[in-house]
């Protein structure tokens, strides 16, 4: 795809972990884009300069309109990869409303946005929780849809909206379905920077540099080879190309829509991602055993058959031990940028 049949990007919550990875991908891949990010939870260190920011909610309709004229969007030109939204499954249980409206109904005035505006490309970050507790792992696109949680219901919900709005409008899309993200910009561009997060491998590099005292494993006895819960990392540079591919098919295939797993359909339980931490850092992790946490599946695992099918995607990043890597190399990076 030459540079001057890309079209403009806009990428909401694109301060956030894995939207400033996109925006890398986009910039990187010769693509215009801007940014709307409302800074609850991310960080404008994140978004490289040159980038066009603004400072605002998905919900604000007007603002949308004004973005997309100024950055060239509409009358079926431009796209939107929507990152905005809230993601902390246990926070969804408490706050079911609040995240229905973060992530439904604000999607839904994004979405309407678009449509007014005749913007016809929409990416969509969902998740593999709109799976549930799935029958079979690895988990194909076929598996039933049924969320266990606020969470992957509000999700579902988007991709459901999304479905039934490209059946109508001259609008296309893709919903990526990620499984564990992970790791950091290999070039220490960016990472994940939020405080108290509960990722695992965030949660063990802090811990091997001492911002945590222990990391808690949450359940011995799943049916697992260890009796740990086992789950599909992916390096979030290695998702970030997802997106941008899945961007070209759009363009090129515009009467098409996708939804797609993103992961490398291989799995990790906790014992063994603890104890490469150890192996990369040369120390040994306390770790805290503790009973399971409800809706927690014992295995997670993609079947990226599908992905692999439609795009060109090639991993560059497919190593538990470089996903660490990356991930200890942001952390530490992430404590000068705040001592500074």
């Amino acid at each position: 795809m030459t540079i001057s049949s890309k079209t403009p990007v806009l990428v909401t919550g694109g301060a956030g972990y894995i939207g400033s990875h996109a925006v890398l991908a986009l910039r990187d891949a010769g693509w215009p884009v801007a940014v709307i990010d409302n800074f609850s939870t991310g960080f404008r260190f994140a978004i490289p300069d040159g980038v066009p920011v603004y400072d605002g909610d998905i919900e604000d309709g007007a603002l949308l309109a004004r973005i997309f004229a100024e950055q060239g969007m509409g009358n079926g030109a431009g796209a939107v990869m929507h990152f905005a939204g809230s993601i902390v499954v246990p926070e969804s249980v408490e706050q079911p409303l609040a995240y229905y409206h973060n992530n439904t109904v604000k999607s839904r005035a994004l979405i309407e946005a678009a449509v007014t505006a005749g913007v016809p490309h929409f990416i969509f970050s969902s998740t593999a929780a709109t799976y549930g507790m799935p029958v079979a792992s690895p988990v194909s696109e076929d598996c039933p849809q049924v969320p266990i949680n606020p969470y992957g219901w509000s999700k579902l919900m988007t991709e459901q909206m999304l479905a039934d709005t490209a059946a109508v409008y001259p609008m296309n899309f893709c919903a990526l379905r990620y499984f564990n993200v992970a790791g950091a910009d290999p070039q220490g561009r960016s990472g994940q920077s939020t405080a108290g997060a509960t990722h695992l491998i965030k949660v063990a590099v802090e811990a091997a540099l001492g911002k945590r005292d222990s990391v808690a494993v949450f359940g011995t006895d799943y049916d697992t080879p260890d009796g740990t819960g086992v789950r599909d990392y992916i390096h979030v540079s290695d998702l970030a190309a997802a997106h941008v591919l899945a961007l070209e098919e759009l363009v090129r295939a515009p009467h098409t829509s996708l939804q797609m797993n993103c992961g490398y359909g291989r799995g990790f339980s906790v014992l063994e991602v603890l104890d490469a931490v150890d192996r990369v850092t040369n120390l040994k992790l306390n770790r805290q055993m503790q009973p399971r946490r409800a809706g927690d599946p014992g295995s997670l695992v993609s079947d990226p058959s599908r992905i692999n099918a439609t795009l060109p995607w090639q991993p560059q990043h497919a190593d538990l031990d470089v996903i660490i890597g990356h991930a200890l190399q942001w952390e530490r990076k992430l404590q000068e940028i705040r001592r500074g």
